[in-house]
């Protein structure tokens, strides 16, 4: 079975950083997109970046450029995001999910399967 298990989330405060996980399992890690998306309350959910694993190339959200990178570990078959200068608005649950397609993209109906989720919480 395909397994996303993302992990990282918590409080923090403004200005402060975390680091995201995505460890995935049953599928052939190489060979597909992995995404981060995150849904605040009463909003739809939005992606936020992206990453080839087979390539490499990163897609970054206008809302999170220069503030965040995605990083993958073939190894480990994990993904990360790392999120630096953290803002109130980027409060949210933070998803990670595999896409259908190798190369990256934004569309929520691209990708296949979801992960549970993490909070992430940012103080003013």
């Amino acid at each position: 079975d395909v397994q996303l298990q993302a992990s990282g989330g918590g409080l923090v405060q403004a200005g402060g950083s975390l680091r995201l996980s995505c460890a995935a399992s049953g599928f052939t890690f190489r060979d597909y997109a992995i995404g981060w998306f995150r849904q605040a309350p009463g909003k739809d959910r939005e992606a936020i970046s992206c990453i080839s694993i087979k390539d490499g190339r990163t897609y970054y959200a206008d809302s999170v450029q220069g503030r965040v990178t995605i990083s993958r570990d073939n190894a480990k078959s994990t993904v990360y995001l790392q999120m630096n200068s953290l803002k109130p608005e980027d409060t949210a649950v933070y998803f990670c999910a595999v896409s259908r397609y190798s190369g990256t993209t934004s569309r929520l109906e691209d990708y296949q399967y979801w992960g549970q989720g993490t909070q992430v919480t940012v103080s003013s």
